[in-house]
């Protein structure tokens, strides 16, 4: 392990694209100091024992899976067209939100052009959009959008976290990647437990991962396995309940798979289950 900070590997610098930690991105948790993880031994020692914030610093420079590190940076490197003239994040995605959450948000990973370029998950993106509109109209996020890291939006009683930290290529991390991966949601799951009454897990990809996840934490999981379903629920042997939510993906809100209505209705029974 080491605390240095290796640059882009295309352009030799690590700002812009990506921020490097301490140049006063906005909520960048990590400073040049932050320790970073290499290995998926690495990963686990430094997940392991770790504070919410030393947590979400060593996520956000975690350098574990080269395929997604050359990934994140190249878009990051190479942007979007109609986001040519802003700063990438470049980087892992920690989570976001209250640190006393009753309601924890699951997903996959960062989107390549949302959160990878924002610096926060869910956030610069159609999917995010959609997600943070329903958010607060059943009144679990401050603001209507969520842009990037410095907009002022806040989650209300909520947390958002991702099974994968980096954006993936097409959105499909491989096993190993998620396996090296796991013990940040492991450890943040742990630090989160005293609070949280609710987890929504967006996909079925965040409710495997959430199941998985508090399984190998000792939580009893009801047999047999819990089926994923838009608005299905198990209550876990920890007392958490945990619901489903369609992923609010183009695909599914563009051919009507999820609706407005459809994501309000069960983003309103979290908050309910949440009290």
């Amino acid at each position: 392990m080491t605390t240095e900070w290796l640059p882009h590997p295309v352009t030799g610098q690590a700002f812009p694209s990506p921020v490097p930690p301490g140049t006063g991105w906005p909520d960048d948790p990590a400073t040049p100091q932050t320790e970073v993880a290499r290995t998926p031994d690495d990963v686990r020692h430094l997940a392991d024992g770790a504070g919410l914030n030393v947590l979400d610093a060593r996520v956000s420079v975690c350098s574990a899976c080269p395929r997604l590190v050359r990934w994140r940076e190249d878009v990051a490197h190479d942007k979007r067209a109609s986001f040519a003239g802003e700063p990438y994040w470049g980087r892992p995605i920690p989570g976001w939100g209250s640190p006393t959450a009753k309601v924890l948000i699951v997903g996959l990973a960062p989107a390549a052009n949302g959160g990878n370029r924002t610096g926060r998950i869910f956030t610069g993106d159609r999917s995010g959009d959609w997600l943070f509109a329903s958010l607060h109209r059943v009144g679990l996020a401050a603001r209507v959008t969520s842009d990037h890291a410095g907009d002022g939006q806040a989650l209300i009683d909520a947390r958002m976290l991702a099974t994968v930290r980096c954006a993936p290529p097409d959105n499909r991390p491989t096993v190993e990647e998620r396996d090296t991966c796991a013990p940040w949601i492991e450890r943040e799951l742990e630090l989160l437990a005293p609070t949280a009454t609710v987890v929504l897990a967006l996909g079925a990809y965040g409710w495997d991962a959430t199941l998985r996840t508090l399984r190998r934490a000792g939580v009893e999981i009801p047999r047999p396995k819990p089926k994923f379903g838009h608005g299905a629920e198990a209550v876990l042997g920890n007392g958490v309940t945990l619901i489903g939510c369609f992923h609010p993906s183009q695909q599914n809100t563009f051919t009507g798979r999820l609706t407005e209505e459809m994501t309000d209705r069960v983003l309103a029974r979290t908050k309910e289950l949440a009290g």
